[in-house]
């Protein structure tokens, strides 16, 4: 007896083009270093989980052995385009097979791109089984420039932007989402398809919730929370705190500051590892904000941000001088995020049922463009004073893509910064009620279709979100036409739609 010895003729079916990365100068000398200790101890991983983020926000993955990752470290490796002309319920709503309308040659007949590990994002994940490690790819066209669909190219950019004027933005996340447990194991396949999602998984609260950051009910979530605190930290992520928030069995996760692209990174990996740690212990965590379950309440995703100067490591946000107060920065930058909220408003709150929570019903929801120091009702809550001084941006959903949602909000900042940020707007007469921030995805899409986003996105990117979001949405108001639903209150069809995958 005896094992065959399997032996490869050719890889090229795999890897994007022999030494891609050279080829086209796509890493820095920092990732070049951290390659080169990846290689030499690819011997202790088992699977490399090669990711990338869909316009969406999604994880999309292949799962490698370590030994064909070792080719495509520097290769790249080919990858369909099929997450980016899938909306929300995999239903295809850009024309890869004709003209597909977005001015991306590639994406006509489904051409493969090319999918660059990202070194500095490499490590591995803890836990029992095969060894297995995660990276971020970055997404590239044949000819080695960056994928115009990229949304981690976007925040690449943006980020670059910031270098250029000698500033470094800082961000924090304070994420809200569900925890539930799972009444069965049903896959929620039934009458699924193209466009047609099946049952959402059945699930039931783990409390009664409504006793805010009431020890006794964070308790109850504590036995899958705590130990996944511990998961968090043994991945790196900056997890400072787990509350219990107002819902049933409602959590709220705050992360310590970072660089604008480490924290979108850093959100792709929490949402994607929170939802892996609960769903192996039986229950089953979402970051829909509104899931359609008695008595929930709607789930948040507030976004701290500040400058800092390169140069000196100064808060642009602080003034100088005994008083603390914030500096005129502090105002250019959010005049530049109110003047470009409605414009960009899609970024941050990209589904339908995102809009649940910014209704009056709501009385700590963001339903005012406006700014503050304490009001929570207002979008922009300006938060502390000296060193810390930065504001907090309440409006975004808990599954908005991160890297697009982060991306907005600094190019927004930028644009005030730079005193270029008006956009037509009106100036508030003395005692008017503010504007309310837009209370549809319709309404949000139509800002977002009509707007300039393309000077952040570029045209490619934009045109792909349009088609996308009114698929999504044109899916949504022929489900409401055919049950006769008003669309007012959480339907069966956003449960489907989005209690799983987000």
């Amino acid at each position: 007896m005896y094992t065959r010895s399997w032996r490869s003729v050719s890889a090229e079916d795999s890897v994007g083009s022999p030494c891609f990365v050279a080829a086209h100068g796509l890493w820095s000398d920092e990732q070049s270093a951290v390659a080169e200790r990846i290689e030499a101890r690819l011997g202790e991983v088992d699977l490399v989980r090669l990711v990338f983020p869909d316009p969406h926000g999604l994880a999309r993955s292949k799962t490698l052995t370590a030994d064909a990752f070792r080719s495509v470290l520097r290769h790249g490796m080919n990858f369909s385009p099929g997450p980016f002309v899938f909306d929300t319920g995999h239903a295809v709503a850009v024309d890869f097979l004709g003209e597909p309308g977005i001015g991306v040659a590639e994406i006509a007949g489904a051409g493969n791109f090319i999918l660059v590990p990202d070194p500095l994002t490499f490590q591995l994940l803890p836990g029992d089984g095969p060894r297995t490690a995660w990276v971020i790819g970055d997404e590239y066209l044949r000819d080695g420039t960056p994928h115009p669909l990229s949304s981690r190219a976007v925040l690449r950019r943006t980020q670059a932007a910031y270098a250029e004027q000698g500033y470094a933005p800082v961000v924090g996340l304070e994420v809200e989402w569900y925890l539930t447990r799972l009444l069965d194991g049903a896959p929620g396949n039934a009458g699924n398809g193209f466009g047609r999602q099946g049952e959402a998984p059945r699930a039931a609260a783990v409390n009664a919730g409504y006793q805010f950051n009431l020890d006794a009910r964070y308790d109850s979530v504590a036995p899958i929370t705590d130990p996944l605190a511990l998961h968090l930290l043994e991945l790196g992520l900056p997890l400072r705190s787990v509350e219990h928030e107002s819902g049933p069995g409602q959590v709220e996760c705050t992360f310590s500051p970072m660089s604008a692209l480490d924290t979108a990174d850093a959100m792709l990996l929490f949402r994607t590892a929170t939802k892996r740690f609960c769903a192996r212990r039986g229950h089953h965590a979402s970051f829909m904000s509104l899931p359609l379950l008695d008595s929930f309440d709607p789930s948040g995703w507030h976004l701290h941000q500040s400058v800092q100067e390169t140069a000196t490591g100064r808060g642009l946000f602080a003034a100088e001088g005994p008083a603390g107060d914030l500096s005129p920065q502090t105002k250019a930058y959010a005049d530049g995020l109110l003047a470009w909220s409605r414009e960009l408003f899609l970024l941050s709150v990209p589904t339908v049922n995102g809009y649940r929570r910014l209704g009056p019903r709501h009385t700590l929801a963001p339903t005012r463009v406006d700014w503050n120091r304490e009001d929570r009702s207002a979008m922009l809550r300006m938060v502390g004073g000296g060193a810390g001084a930065h504001i907090e941006n309440r409006g975004a959903e808990p599954c908005a893509n991160p890297y697009l949602a982060i991306a907005g909000q600094l190019f927004a900042g930028l644009e005030g910064l730079a005193g270029t940020a008006d956009t037509g707007r009106v100036p508030r007469a003395a005692g008017a009620a503010p504007e309310l921030v837009p209370q549809s995805l319709a309404e949000s899409l139509a800002a977002f279709r009509a707007g300039r986003a393309e000077r952040l996105l570029g045209d490619p990117l934009k045109a792909c979100l349009v088609k996308l979001k009114e698929s999504e949405l044109r899916r949504f108001t022929s489900w409401c036409a055919a049950t006769g639903s008003a669309g007012d209150e959480v339907t069966p069809w956003e449960q489907r739609e989005y209690f799983e995958v987000y």
